[in-house]
Parts: structure tokens; sequence; C-alpha cells
């Protein structure tokens, strides 16, 4: 059995949240959530630092809370302020969207799965295509047969980003391993006024991939695959630390 921490951005009542709930408890699995009461998508890995988090029960058939914050906020504090108990692992989703590319910079989803990846516990963030044809229980069914393989043969915590495409490869799920590719969206701030006169900007716009080479996430859910990226928290650069070396030097 696997204890395991449930979390995402969509919110507590997020379809993908109780399809993972119900796809663990199916195979005799312990299941806890811990999730934001709102939707929090792009909130990356926020902290709630000047404002109180409110925190209550939710009625469930396992333990579940929900918090008045950040995706981060929910995997923090309860593995620091509510818990003592250990996990064998935490799952951020399964999003409602894909979380592709630099998209994962921006991810509240991500972001919640990197807070149980620092708490030194195997992490996935597990996204699905918004227009994907893969029900929310098929997928979550596949993610669970996948973190159970995956712990099987992995002996150290790691950060994996899942995502789901339209539809499968071959009408079944086929994993391939991917690193991220790059994509940036057109019109993405779109200047507005409201009834009232009120300025505004709309954050939305269309995806335009830059990279999405053969090895991408970009590539791979294309062509049908689930596709896997394993993730690190490090994100020094240290090719430049040796060239900043010698520019210090001279």
């Amino acid at each position: 059995m696997l204890k395991t921490l449930l979390t995402n951005d969509d919110g507590i009542h997020g379809a993908g949240l109780w399809a993972l709930a119900n796809a663990l408890k199916a195979r005799g699995h312990d299941v806890t959530i811990a999730a934001p009461l709102n939707q929090q998508s792009g909130m990356g890995h926020a902290l709630s630092i000047r404002r109180e988090v409110e925190y209550k029960r939710f009625d469930a058939d396992c333990e579940a809370w929900t918090f008045d914050g950040t995706p981060t906020d929910c995997v923090k504090i309860f593995l620091e302020g509510m818990t003592s108990d250990k996990f064998d692992a935490v799952i951020s989703g399964i999003n409602d969207g894909a979380n592709l590319a630099t998209d994962v910079l921006y991810s509240g989803t991500v972001g919640a799965a990197l807070e149980g990846f620092l708490h030194r516990i195997p992490s996935l963030a597990v996204s699905r295509d918004k227009d994907s044809t893969v029900p929310f229980d098929a997928a979550a069914d596949v993610t669970v047969d996948y973190l159970e393989k995956i712990l099987r043969v992995e002996s150290e915590p790691f950060l994996h980003n899942v995502n789901f495409p339209k539809n499968f490869r071959a009408g079944k799920p086929e994993f391939t391993g991917t690193r991220l590719g790059q994509r940036d969206y057109i019109n993405a701030f779109t200047s507005r006024t409201d009834s009232q006169g009120r300025a505004y900007f709309h954050i939305g716009g269309t995806a335009c991939d830059i990279d999405a080479a053969d090895g991408t996430d970009i590539n791979a859910v294309n062509r049908g695959f689930v596709s896997v990226t394993p993730l690190q928290a490090d994100v020094g650069d240290y090719d430049a630390i040796v060239a900043l070396r010698k520019i210090f030097r001279s």
C-alpha cells in the first residue's frame, strides 16, 4: 500500500483530482488530499507570505483539506504544519490542460509537485490536454500504473512532469521520456475596458511552439504519446559560472 498526498491547481472540486483519488483507493492505496479552495492556475511555486491562509476539513471518504491559498501552500502547510506522516508519493493533478515546455515555469500543478520533491518525496505533476478524448478516469488509472512501476525501480525522490495527449497513439497509452520544449503565446495580453470605464488586461493567447523537435514533450504529445519529463529543482547554469570565474580572474 502506498501512502499518497494529492493536490492540484484546479481546486478541490477538480474532476482530475477525484479521478486520481478513486483510482488510488481502488488499488488499495491510502489517499490524503490537500487542495486549493479555488482555481489557482498559473500560480507556479508561489507562497502566500503576507496574508493568512484559511483551511478547513472537506467532506469526503478520505482525509481531505482545503486551503484558501496556492497549490504550494497546500503541500507545504500540510506537510510541515499538519502531519508527521511519511508519504510515499505526492501527485499534483490531473490538471485540465497540458503543462508543456516553458509552461512548467508558471504551472501551479508543477509548483505543487516541486514542493513535494523539495520534501524528498517522489512527486508527479500530471496534466491532460484540454481537448483530450482520454477520460480523467482512464488517465488516472494509467497514472497509478506508472507510479507503481516507477516506485519499484527508483530508490531516490524524483519529480516527473506527465502529460497526456489528445488521443492515445494506436489507441493505447505509450510512455516516452522527453525534454522540455519551448513555447510562447501570441496576443497573450489584451487591453480591455469594463462597463465602468476601468482599463484592465486579459491574459490568454494562442500557443506558439518555438521548439517542438523530436525528443520534446510537445512533439511527444502531438504524436499521441504520454510524455514524461524528469525535472529538477536546481536551475543553476554551471557553464556560466565557469565563464564568470574566468572574467573575475582577468
